[in-house]
């Protein structure tokens, strides 16, 4: 191979699928890079770590860093972006999203630790990782460079770097019958590629991994109960647990009951539509419990404010503005309104359905004396029909007016 140019040492966000594998070799080969090192950030992959550092070493990584970061990425990213309610057009929990600036904060701090020259990262030039990798790394080091591959060599096509693979004997977990992009963890496993490029064709139901078929789920619905503290989960059914064993718990009760697919065409950030299929059992449930809670605990106007804000919010998480000041900002004031958000909502799971069947709150605003259809003494019915003059007065003016 032809060297095409010359690099010092670059520290490469590893996960040991397809493209990393292949952009490992090539960093060393046809870059010129004088080191590699590889990182993998333990977001939860389980048994996708198996194996990983021989693996690295054996394509030309010098070391292979693998950090357990599941508890930071639950507390200081999912955690966050729940208390938000945060959905990327309506739909998406932005399982991808979240992980990216914390994989950027900790290849940052390993380039500044080994003495790195540069990052880099195995996002293609269409997607949305590549922005995110990169201005989450500007905001944390402005001195290092990243190196993006796909954006450089010659290999056009998954099809192409297979082929790389097969002739460097180079070990990946896709064929070209299934050569799907997976990104896999704590709060969701995503798929895309191959047959999902169609959006009318149904994905195949071996490519799921942590739910059931909703039609295969038990015939008996879960129960279950989520405690929270000031917007953030604490424990299940009673027991509470860690961030990360807590949600580890809520994948597991949900994906046994086929909760949380999502087959969704969304728009990356560079401006194009894309079609994804996400199972986020857990955060699913989470979401669901969170959003409920706030319905009894936060007031009618702070519940609209964080509603116009979320669309906001998702769409920054989405497109990799993390430690961009605006997002700071509107975290502050949504962690602000969650003071009071705290209590417990019991959910019922049924063949992929999610339903909340109760909640309570030591901070509760709801009033029964005031919300009761039964007689009361504290609700002047009267006084309604002032206050509905009031909101009409623009309107009847408007038709006066107007004749």
């Amino acid at each position: 191979m032809k060297k095409t140019k010359k690099a010092g040492k670059i520290v490469l966000a590893y996960s040991g699928g397809l493209d990393t594998s292949i952009i490992l070799k090539w960093l060393k080969e046809v870059y010129g890079a004088d080191e590699v090192i590889a990182f993998t950030a333990d977001l939860g992959q389980g048994d996708e770590l198996e194996g990983l550092e021989a693996k690295a070493i054996k394509t030309g990584a010098s070391k292979l860093y693998v950090r357990d970061l599941k508890e930071e990425f639950v507390r200081d990213f999912v955690f966050p972006a729940v208390r938000a309610n945060a959905l990327y057009e309506g739909q998406y929990l932005l399982g991808t999203s979240l992980a990216r600036p914390l994989i950027a904060r900790h290849l940052v701090d390993i380039a500044q630790k080994e003495g790195a020259d540069a990052v880099a990262h195995g996002a293609t030039g269409k997607g949305n990782d590549q922005v995110r990798f990169e201005l989450n790394t500007m905001a944390l080091d402005s001195e290092l460079t990243t190196v993006a591959p796909w954006r450089e060599w010659d290999l056009s096509s998954r099809s192409d770097l297979i082929d790389f693979a097969e002739k460097h004997g180079i070990p990946i977990p896709v064929t070209k019958a299934k050569p799907y992009s997976t990104d896999r963890n704590l709060l969701h496993i995503s798929f895309e590629g191959g047959l999902l490029e169609d959006p009318w064709q149904e994905p195949d139901e071996d490519m799921f991994v942590l739910s059931v078929a909703p039609e295969k789920a038990p015939d008996q619905p879960t129960y279950m109960e989520i405690e929270f503290k000031k917007g953030d989960a604490v424990a299940v059914d009673g027991q509470a647990l860690s961030p990360a064993a807590l949600l580890a718990r809520l994948n597991e009760l949900g994906g046994a009951n086929g909760i949380g697919r999502l087959d969704l065409v969304e728009s990356r950030f560079v401006g194009m539509k894309c079609r994804g299929v996400y199972e986020t059992p857990g955060g699913t449930i989470l979401w669901l419990a969170h959003r409920n809670l706030e319905s009894l605990t936060l007031d009618r106007e702070v519940i609209n404010l964080k509603d116009s804000l979320m669309p906001r919010y998702a769409a920054l998480v989405y497109n990799g503005f993390w430690y961009a000041p605006e997002r700071e900002s509107l975290q502050a004031l949504i962690d602000q309104s969650q003071d009071r958000v705290s209590g417990v909502v019991r959910l019922k799971l049924y063949k992929g359905n999610c339903s909340v069947v109760g909640r309570r709150s030591p901070d509760s605003l709801y009033h029964d004396a005031y919300a009761t259809f039964e007689t009361d003494g504290v609700y002047d019915q009267a006084d309604a029909a002032g206050f509905i003059r009031c909101l009409g007065l623009r309107l009847r003016i408007r038709k006066l007016l107007r004749g």
